[in-house]
């Protein structure tokens, strides 16, 4: 792996597609704080903020490092003025912002209101689902970032049958794990948009522990190493003969692949290995039905169909109250993109689109059992960008 800056001419295209959202809406111009977006428009994730103009150049402001975001990104790049320098700053940059848009889905409160306090006679919008939506189309730039990551975490899956042993526990595991794909460039930090969500390199956690229920929403839980982290891989000893979820999200260059297979130490409970085929045979139709066009709702509404008609409805992404409400979740700079295949969200798919389908099964004091793949939307449909074996892994 290598140290990767992202091209100049993909960041003018991403800004000019989002100039061009900004000039069908009348807003003047947005102002990009977030990091996942200040580095998606930029090409950096300093401390700092992009405005971009519906018409005109975009301008990088930098509190720091104003020298490294100048090496990392292409665009004008200038020193942070004080908040109350700001529209001065702008007004000198030829920037109209009568009509501003802010990403009000992520931006704190606090910092809301300075913007008023200075900026007192424009008038402030919410871009969030313009961004997010120009964000879950992704380039071809993205789908290769996407696929270096593929290749790592299927080379961590082949790594398995040699890293595990009867009665390790699940952190050690887990370590060995991370250490594996973080030697190959997966970063570290799992970003998610969503309020309070937090994920450690994914759900790796066994038998009963991984049923555990937690605030996270996902059909995984796991006890966590104590009420300060409580999901994930904990201090239990993995057990012959329970399903062992190797749920990982590795991101190289700061794009995610998510991808889950199953292993376990002898044989799987009959109602497990049962569970596990139900959710191939759904991740299967999946592959051949959703395709540009299709409704994001009517595919969580047809595996939650499968999943009753297999007798596993109250199994299906959790347990009974605390099932997870989807199927999948679109996946790129953060792990909670769109498109979500939920019920209710009757968007299209469109191609470009990136979607990690996850099909599972919580069976309280026993384990979790099911499979993730990521995929990208193609004209033909799905094309799977994770390709990792996916029989179950038996030791």
């Amino acid at each position: 792996m290598h140290y990767s800056l992202v091209p100049e001419k993909e960041i003018q295209a991403r800004i000019e597609k989002l100039q061009e959202q900004l000039k069908n809406h009348g807003i003047d111009c947005a102002l990009i704080a977030q990091n996942v977006d200040l580095y998606y428009f930029s090409g950096t994730m300093q401390n700092a903020m992009i405005v971009i103009p519906a018409i005109g150049n975009a301008s990088l402001f930098v509190k720091k490092s104003l020298e490294r975001a100048k090496s990392e990104s292409t665009i004008r790049t200038l020193p942070m003025p004080s908040m109350k320098q700001f529209p001065q700053q702008l007004r000198d940059l030829g920037i109209h912002y009568q009509k501003m848009g802010l990403e009000l889905d992520v931006l704190p409160y606090g910092h809301f209101q300075r913007m008023q306090k200075v900026f007192v006679e424009t008038e402030f919008v919410d871009i969030s689902p313009i961004i997010r939506k120009q964000r879950s189309v992704k380039s071809a730039y993205e789908i290769e970032a996407i696929r270096q990551s593929a290749k790592v975490a299927y080379e961590a899956i082949l790594e398995v049958p040699k890293i595990l042993k009867p009665n390790m526990k699940e952190i050690d595991f887990a370590s060995e794990i991370e250490k594996f794909v973080r030697m190959r460039g997966h970063i570290g930090n799992l970003r998610l948009r969503a309020f309070n969500q937090e994920l450690f390199l994914g759900m790796i956690v066994s038998g009963e522990a991984a049923a555990k229920p937690t605030g996270f929403d996902g059909p995984a839980g796991g006890e966590g190493l104590s009420p300060a982290i409580p999901q994930g891989a904990g201090w239990k000893e993995i057990k012959a003969n329970e399903p062992i979820l190797i749920d990982i999200a590795v991101a190289v260059n700061g794009y995610i692949v998510d991808q889950s297979r199953i292993a376990v130490i002898g044989k799987l409970d009959p109602q497990l290995e049962e569970a596990y085929q139900v959710a191939v045979q759904i991740i299967k139709e999946m592959e051949k039905s959703a395709k540009p066009g299709t409704l994001w709702s009517e595919h969580y509404l047809h595996a939650v169909k499968m999943a009753e008609e297999a007798g596993l409805k109250d199994y299906f992404m959790g347990f009974k109250q605390d099932q997870a409400k989807f199927l999948g979740h679109g996946v790129g700079l953060e792990l909670d993109e769109w498109p979500v295949l939920a019920k209710g969200l009757d968007q299209p798919l469109e191609a470009g689109m990136v979607i990690a389908i996850e099909p599972k099964f919580t069976f309280p004091g026993k384990g979790v059992i099911g499979i993730e793949n990521t995929y990208v939307v193609t004209e033909n449909g799905l094309e799977a960008l994770s390709y990792a074996p996916e029989e179950i892994i038996r030791i």
